[in-house]
């Protein structure tokens, strides 16, 4: 086993993890996340709700086992900037404005994964 393969690995568990459980706290809380979609503007709020927590949980899931990980990634990647220009592009307040960057951050390490894919340690990798 490589380091190459191992640091994939531990890049992949760490992109994940933000993703995973934001996406089930979602799905499992419905009406409070299409209430602060709603808050955002955004349409149809509780079909987006849904959406955003598959596409958080599922695409998070994808990541972690290394499951069609260079789609998964640029979805995750989009959605991310996404994320980032509707919840927290607010030039006046100071941590939205890091959570922003932050946002920028991680869509850049999910581009990087895309373009690098899974690693030896990953389904991928498996099916070959």
């Amino acid at each position: 086993m490589s380091n190459n393969a191992i640091v994939t690995l531990v890049s992949r568990i760490l992109l994940s993890i933000l993703f995973i459980p934001a996406g089930f706290a979602k799905l499992t809380a419905i009406g409070g996340t299409a209430g602060y979609f709603a808050s955002k503007g955004l349409p149809l709020p509780t079909i987006t709700a849904v959406i955003v927590g598959l596409v958080e949980l599922l695409g998070g899931l994808a990541v972690l086992v290394g499951f069609q990980t260079r789609y998964a990634a640029v979805l995750l990647g989009l959605f991310t900037i996404g994320a980032a220009l509707v919840g927290h592009l607010v030039p006046w307040d100071q941590a939205n404005q890091i959570n922003f960057y932050k946002n920028l951050a991680i869509a850049g390490g999910f581009f990087v994964l895309a373009q690098h894919g899974a690693g030896a340690l990953s389904i991928d990798a498996k099916r070959g």
